[in-house]
């Protein structure tokens, strides 16, 4: 039987993408049967949100840490979280956590590498433009990561909380969205990682002026994969 997954959730939009897309991936892997059992538990959102807006990782973690345990007393043998910004809180969860965890970061740094990249555009929220959520792990890995600039930064950053989190599509925005990893593209970078949970709302392969890293999509993947037996990078507690 495949391993039972567990989905700590923090943004609706992004964690039922997540959800779907595990068993999207279950049915290229495994067909139409044998699919891994799949729970989910989350903590509100605006909890999330309050804790980084006062920069309590701590909080983050707790939350984190809270989910983890209800998915284990569910029977989850690992769990993950398709949040871009909270995987900073997977470090401060997963040493008192019951089970191990996967991050999104880490299938990110190993698919950039694998791919040769050499400098990704990144594209998110102003927490992850400007934050260390991918830029630590990829710099150790000689990858250099460009951002958007200016009012580039300032429109994401609003199409994301004022749109995306609501699971609302503009048009206009999907436009301003493809026109901003253009940029990222004219100004060197080989791809673009696609740091927002929601992304797929907006961008994808077909869209996109770059190669994409969909770190949901990976993540996913990845779930599957360790839960058949077949790979994904697990953090050890």
């Amino acid at each position: 039987m495949p391993k039972h997954i567990g989905i700590a959730a923090v943004s609706p939009e992004g964690s039922a993408f997540c959800y779907r897309e595990i068993f999207r991936y279950a049915g290229q892997i495994l067909g139409d049967a044998g699919h891994p059992v799949v729970s989910m538990h989350g903590e509100p959102f605006e909890k999330y949100l309050a804790a980084v807006l006062r920069d309590d990782w701590h909080a983050v973690g707790e939350l984190l840490l809270k989910s983890s345990r209800v998915l284990a007393a569910a029977g989850a043998e690992f769990c993950i979280t398709p949040d871009n910004v909270m995987q900073h809180g997977v470090h401060l969860a997963e040493h008192q956590s019951p089970i191990p965890w996967m991050t999104m970061t880490d299938l990110v740094a190993e698919s950039v590498v694998s791919d040769g990249r050499k400098t990704v555009g990144l594209v998110g929220t102003r927490m992850v433009m400007f934050g260390s959520t991918y830029q630590t792990l990829l710099g150790i890995k000689g990858v250099k990561v460009i951002v958007p600039k200016g009012e580039d930064a300032e429109e994401m950053d609003g199409i994301i909380f004022r749109e995306l989190v609501h699971g609302e599509v503009n048009p206009k925005s999907q436009r301003s969205m493809v026109e901003i990893i253009a940029r990222l593209r004219d100004a060197g970078a080989e791809g673009v990682v696609l740091g927002f949970s929601e992304s797929s709302l907006l961008v994808n392969a077909g869209n996109s002026p770059l190669p994409v890293y969909d770190p949901v999509g990976l993540l996913a993947h990845s779930a599957v994969m360790h839960a058949v037996g077949q790979g994904g990078l697990v953090r050890q507690r």
